[in-house]
């Protein structure tokens, strides 16, 4: 009996380190099998936020990342649980408590924090998508959630055109016989205007615009003094306000994994800047009759117009596209003189070409603060018709034009509240300015 009792209690460290062996294995082969489950669900949240990118899913990288990624935080704030629970289990078990390895572990704060930590990422990504689809959606669509902004441009525009005439006949086919005369004519418009915004509701919203024009024109005509090689030049200047609008903007549609932003537009134009109908030529050298310049510089069309506008806005994050089609009715006006000859009086209506516009381009947000857009307008107008009285219309050659440029901007917002943007055009057609530079700022209130 005794030698009975006796070998039973020498069996029974045996047993203990055996169970304890067995328990630590399952533990092991736990961990490892947590280990490799949040392997797998970082990467699936990897592939999310490859697969999201360019599908202009607003929001849906934002919700899908976290989602995945507090996922695998639960997974391992398991795997920590269990580790720890390893480290508990490595000196010798109590055989009266044994450990059930199948049960699911204790989850106290560990497993919350994990989710928490998920959240604040994704309202962080939010954020920082949303302020950088403003900072972009700045420069080509309205806001609407702002109440009232103002928005302050300074343009620089440059024209350079040269005009070859002849005035004589060929002789034999290949003689000319007469005067040559280049014609160069060199301008440059500052425009600096002034916009008011208020948004009436989150899909509607009014502006005004009411710019100031400088022009300044030199004219270079050969011929002075009857002499082929001898050039005279002159220069005018002239400023005032130009033609003021007012506008009205639209939301139609809101921007949806399906559709792109939609907005629509209306701006009516007035007459308020100097015509240039009527403006009598003058002979500013006495020693060239071929130089003959206005005596004035317009500031303005001197007709009304009405513009309609239609702009889609798509994001595919960081990218966003945008293009725009517009029209413009320009409103057949009356005049009392259209003639540039001195003391010569032509009463007729003018009937300026309509406009044709389409624009398109993308903007890319380098971060919250700072985007860059590149993209191309073109401007495609009819010809000019005017009509005296009593007479049919008659059509002004070469007035029909085609005006397209290549833009390319940079917005940077400020942290005062300030958003800044520069942008450069440059001329793709003979009817285009050489280059445009312009500087805007705006700011909400």
């Amino acid at each position: 009996m005794a030698l009975a009792l006796g070998t039973a209690h020498a069996a029974e460290p045996g047993s203990d380190d055996a169970e304890v062996h067995a328990l630590l294995e399952q533990l092991s082969q736990r961990l490892e099998q947590q280990e490799a489950e949040i392997k797998r669900l970082r990467g699936q949240v990897h592939e999310l936020e490859m697969s999201q990118r360019g599908r202009g899913l607003t929001g849906a990288p934002a919700a899908a990342e976290p989602a995945a990624q507090g996922a695998a935080n639960q997974a391992f704030g398991a795997a920590q649980v269990a580790t720890t629970q390893d480290a508990q289990q490595a000196p010798p078990a109590d055989p009266a408590s044994p450990v059930d390895p199948s049960a699911p572990p204790e989850t106290t704060t560990q497993s919350a924090e994990p989710m928490q930590i998920g959240e604040a990422r994704r309202d962080e990504d939010e954020e920082r998508r949303e302020q950088e689809r403003a900072l972009v959606v700045t420069e080509h669509a309205p806001l609407f959630e702002r109440r009232f902004t103002f928005d302050s441009g300074l343009s620089y525009s440059y024209y350079d055109r040269r005009l070859l005439v002849l005035q004589g006949f060929l002789a034999l086919d290949a003689i000319f016989l007469g005067t040559l005369n280049l014609d160069q004519t060199k301008s440059t418009v500052l425009t600096m205007d002034f916009t008011g915004r208020y948004g009436l509701t989150d899909r509607l919203s009014v502006e005004a615009t009411v710019p100031y024009v400088y022009r300044d024109t030199r004219f270079v005509s050969g011929g002075a003094g009857g002499a082929s090689t001898e050039v005279s030049e002159v220069q005018l200047s002239s400023s005032g306000i130009g033609d003021a609008s007012i506008a009205a903007y639209f939301q139609v549609v809101k921007e949806s994994q399906r559709w792109p932003d939609i907005v629509t537009s209306l701006r009516v134009r007035g007459p308020s800047g100097r015509h240039p109908f009527g403006l009598k030529l003058i002979q500013a050298d006495e020693d060239n009759n071929n130089l003959n310049v206005p005596e004035d510089l317009p500031t303005g069309t001197g007709i009304w117009s009405v513009t309609g506008n239609v702009s889609a806005l798509r994001t595919y994050d960081p990218v966003i596209l945008f293009g725009n089609l517009g029209y413009t009715w320009n409103i057949e006006e009356d005049f009392d003189d259209i003639s540039p000859v001195l003391d010569q009086v032509s009463p007729a209506s003018v009937s300026l070409g309509n406009v044709i516009q389409l624009s398109g381009g993308l903007a890319i947000a380098l971060n919250d603060r700072a985007a860059v857009s590149f993209s191309v307008a073109s401007a495609m107008a009819a010809a000019t018709y005017t009509q005296a009285p009593g007479s049919e219309k008659f059509r002004i050659p070469g007035s029909s034009t085609n005006s397209t440029t290549l833009n390319i901007g940079a917005t940077y917002a400020m942290p005062s509240g300030w958003t800044v943007n520069g942008q450069m055009a440059a001329g793709l057609t003979d009817d285009s300015p050489n280059f445009v530079f312009g500087l805007r700022a705006s700011k909400s209130f």
